[in-house]
């Protein structure tokens, strides 16, 4: 009899993400298909989009009875991560706990300093989550697994990394184990929400940026003609429409990215794509952008991030504040809708900051402006430089929308109110924009959005 391996989602909510729709887990349909590949009987739970607390978690694994209960986490999502883990052991002492995702991969020592932890999968999963099953069935030297933290002898150990995977197209996915009826993009009614990801990794250095330490400044991108595939296969075989494209840079290449688009135009499949890239590339790509349009983009992410020169430099964001409003015009231009971020809350954060970061955030014009604070990831590169103003430690507060950080010259609730008016401000101002708009799609859009 397959042994079973349970993937849950913590039940984390902070209020932001979830407002414009429901996103499939993506990482665990990868990981499913990954084990189901190695004689594995997988079971997806998505714990967070139903909602479900850990009254219903508890119930669900009780139901399912697995032997392996497994969760990912980032930093704000970790605390229920771990959580969620425990109803595994409360359940059955004997089920065997493994988590994965960025903080874990950075932080497996306090990780496993919790008793309900067995294993860390660090870095890329896939083929770290396969090999540890089979280990494990089979009770060999764990130490041979690249790519995991485990205790030994009450120590915590990590064995020697593993090479990121070359071959992104050869990957199995387990769509089939999704309950497609939980995911929807609420802006676009009557719609079905999937996720496809084109390629992993970044090769920028940003220093409050987690994804760049965690793909060593790495990219690799899949073959177009696989993508395409792909996004057939789930419009045709599960109705999806709508597809969010995760990844951190999918237009790393122009010449691959503009494969794909032409694909996407030459099959019609009548979709929406929905993506973040570096604001040069839209710069770049600014002779294309209609390609971007008839391939089914219609809403893309840039991070601004900052409004001035000088703080774009202090976080290493490689890029001028002149191509994130050239940026902006561009995909305006083709009638796409745009979205950005301004971080709020440094150390030298004060009152005329902000106010100057909201005035220069209204010039750039975004659709969608969020106003995030800043959270020092535990293991970011500006974390000792943060480190003195930190006065929250409770990790499910580093979410971007609770201040964690005590600026020099501002408290906590100053820095806290200061972000709610800027919200207030900026889209009280956006909705009047809107209301005049003549673009019909662009206007319903938006307007569904508020």
């Amino acid at each position: 009899m397959k042994k079973k391996i349970m993937f849950i989602t913590p039940p984390y909510h902070c209020g932001v993400v979830e407002v414009a729709g429901h996103w499939v887990p993506l990482t665990f349909v990868y990981l499913a298909g990954a084990v189901r590949e190695a004689g594995f009987d997988p079971v997806i739970y998505d714990a967070m989009t139903k909602r479900h607390g850990y009254k219903e978690i508890r119930k669900e694994i009780k139901k399912i009875n697995p032997d392996y209960v497994a969760t990912t986490a980032i930093t704000s999502t970790v605390v229920d991560a771990l959580e969620v883990l425990k109803l595994g052991k409360d359940f059955n002492p004997g089920i065997t706990t493994i988590i994965g995702g960025v903080h874990p991969n950075f932080m497996f020592r306090e990780v496993l300093e919790n008793e309900h932890v067995d294993y860390v999968v660090r870095g890329e999963g896939e083929e770290t989550l396969k090999e540890l099953l089979l280990c494990l069935e089979k009770s060999e030297d764990l130490d041979k697994v690249k790519g995991i933290a485990y205790r030994k002898k009450g120590k915590a150990v990590s064995t020697h990394p593993r090479p990121f995977i070359t071959d992104l197209d050869g990957l199995k996915t387990a769509w089939d184990l999704i309950e497609w009826e939980d995911y929807r993009y609420f802006v676009i009614p009557g719609s079905r929400l999937g996720s496809v990801s084109t390629s992993r990794g970044c090769s920028h250095d940003c220093t409050f940026c987690s994804q760049q330490k965690f793909w060593h400044q790495s990219w690799r991108g899949r073959g177009p003609e696989n993508i395409v595939e792909e996004i057939g296969h789930l419009t045709t075989g599960y109705g999806v429409n709508v597809f969010l494209i995760p990844d951190e840079h999918p237009t790393h290449s122009r010449e691959r990215w503009e494969r794909l688009m032409d694909l996407l135009i030459e099959k019609d499949l009548g979709i929406y794509l929905l993506m973040e890239t570096r604001a040069e590339d839209i710069v770049r790509d600014r002779d294309i952008l209609w390609k971007y349009r008839k391939a089914g983009v219609i809403h893309i992410y840039i991070g601004v991030e900052a409004t001035d020169q000088e703080t774009l430099d202090l976080i290493k964001k490689d890029v001028n504040v002149e191509t994130g409003m050239e940026a902006i015009r561009l995909i305006h231009e083709h009638g796409m809708i745009t979205e950005t971020s301004f971080l709020l809350g440094f150390p030298h954060e004060t009152r005329q900051s902000v106010a100057k970061t909201l005035k220069l955030s209204k010039i750039y014009n975004p659709d969608f402006a969020h106003y995030l604070a800043l959270a020092p990831w535990p293991y970011a590169d500006m974390y000792k430089e943060l480190e003195p103003y930190i006065k929250v430690r409770d990790y499910r507060k580093y979410n971007l929308v609770d201040p964690v950080i005590k600026p020099e010259k501002m408290s906590l609730k100053a820095i806290d109110w200061a972000i709610i008016d800027c919200y207030r401000s900026f889209y009280m101002g956006k909705l009047k924009e809107i209301i005049h708009m003549k673009d019909a799609f662009k206007k319903r859009y938006l307007l569904a959005s508020m």
